[in-house]
C-alpha cells in the first residue's frame, strides 16, 4: 500500500490533514500514513467538549483540545502514541492488527471499533464515509502517560445525561509492554511503515497542498466554533468553599453558550447573585470572555471577599 508522510505534531493541522486527504487527495488505490500529536485530547464529531473533557486540567497543563470529523469517543494523544490513517474505496484497520501480529503482538479487532491485546485496549479507531471513499483512523498507544490520560477525561461536575456521544471508558494498555524488541516508538513506527507499505512507494504531497491544509486548520479546526460550538446541551455543577462561604454554581450549556446560570449556597454578599447570573447568561463559556465580564461586574459585590480569579476557578473547575 502506498503512503503519505505527515511530520506535523499539531493536532489542529493533523485533523485538517485527514479531512483534506479524504476529500481532496484522490487516488485510485488505498493509501495510509502514520503520524503523531503533541499532548492533546481529540473528541468525536458528536461529543460535548464540556462534559467529556477536564478543560481546566487541559488549560493548566498546556494540552490542546481538537475535534475530529469522525464519531466515537474522546481520546488522549501524546508523542508516545502513534496514529494511523487509511483512506480509499474500502478500508479497514485489519492491516494494522495484522502488522502487530507479525511483530508478535496478539492483537484482535473487536466489535466496538477497538484493537485489544489480552483483554486490554491498545487502539481505538473511527470511520467516516465521503462519497465513494472512506477514512479509518485510530490510535496505537505505545508508552502513553496513563495518569494524564485518566486526568484529562475525568470531568468535574458534569452530569451524565449531557446530550451527545459519551466516551466509553475501557481498560487500556501500552504496546511497549508487548514489544520488548523495540527501544522506542520510532522503531515501532519504522517497522509498521515497512510492513504496511510492503515495498510500495511514497505519494507526493507538496508545499501547495500543505498550505491548503494549513488554511483549513486556521479556518475550521482551530476555531472556537468548531471545537466548542459543536457541543450539544450539557449541565454542569461546581461547588467550593470561598471567602464568602460555600458557593454552588449550576450551568446549563447549549453549543458552548451559557443558556442559564444559577448560584446557590451558604455564602454572604451585598447584592443578589442572581443579578450576576443574568449578566453571564448568553455568553460563550470561555474563560477570557467571562473574565472580562466578571472583572467589570466585580464579584466581591455578590460574594464577600471573592475576586474574579477565585470565581473563575470555581466556574471552570480549576
Amino acid at each position: 500500500m502506498r503512503f503519505l508522510k505527515n511530520p506535523s505534531t499539531d493536532p489542529w493541522y493533523n485533523m485538517s490533514f485527514d479531512e483534506y486527504c479524504l476529500e481532496q487527495y484522490l487516488s485510485d488505490d488505498n493509501y495510509f500514513y502514520l503520524w503523531r500529536n503533541r499532548p492533546s485530547v481529540i473528541i468525536g464529531l458528536n461529543q460535548n467538549a464540556y462534559s467529556e473533557v477536564n478543560l481546566g486540567y487541559l488549560e493548566a497543563h498546556g494540552i490542546r483540545l481538537a475535534r475530529r470529523v469522525t464519531g466515537g469517543g474522546a481520546v488522549y494523544h501524546d508523542l508516545q502514541n502513534l496514529n494511523y490513517t487509511l483512506i480509499g474505496k474500502e478500508v479497514t484497520p485489519q492491516p494494522v492488527a495484522d502488522a502487530l501480529r507479525l511483530l508478535g503482538v496478539p492483537a484482535e479487532l473487536t466489535g466496538r471499533n477497538d484493537i485489544y491485546v489480552q483483554g486490554r485496549k491498545v487502539s481505538g479507531y473511527a470511520r467516516r464515509v465521503w462519497h465513494d471513499r472512506q477514512i479509518v483512523h485510530g490510535t496505537l498507544m505505545y508508552d502513553v502517560d496513563l495518569d494524564t490520560l485518566t486526568h484529562v477525561l475525568d470531568v468535574p461536575g458534569s452530569k451524565l445525561e449531557a446530550k451527545g456521544i459519551a466516551s466509553v471508558k475501557s481498560r487500556v494498555a501500552n504496546l511497549k509492554d508487548f514489544l520488548p524488541q523495540f527501544s522506542s516508538l520510532d522503531g515501532l513506527q519504522d517497522a509498521l511503515q515497512e510492513i504496511l507499505s510492503a515495498g510500495d512507494g511514497e505519494l507526493p504531497f507538496g508545499e501547495e497542498r500543505r498550505a491548503a491544509v494549513q488554511r483549513i486548520s486556521d479556518g475550521k479546526f482551530s476555531t472556537w466554533e468548531w471545537i466548542y460550538g459543536q457541543s450539544k446541551a450539557a449541565d454542569l455543577v461546581r461547588s467550593g468553599r470561598l471567602a464568602c462561604g460555600t458557593v454552588e454554581v449550576r450551568i446549563s450549556l447549549d453549543h458552548g453558550i451559557l443558556a442559564a446560570v444559577e448560584f446557590g449556597g451558604d455564602f454572604l454578599g451585598g447584592l443578589p447573585a442572581s443579578e450576576l447570573a443574568e449578566r453571564l447568561a448568553g455568553l460563550r463559556f470561555e474563560r477570557s470572555v467571562l473574565q472580562g465580564v466578571l472583572a467589570q461586574a466585580d464579584p466581591s459585590r455578590y460574594f464577600d471577599g471573592v475576586g474574579t480569579p477565585e470565581l473563575l476557578a470555581l466556574i471552570f473547575g480549576v
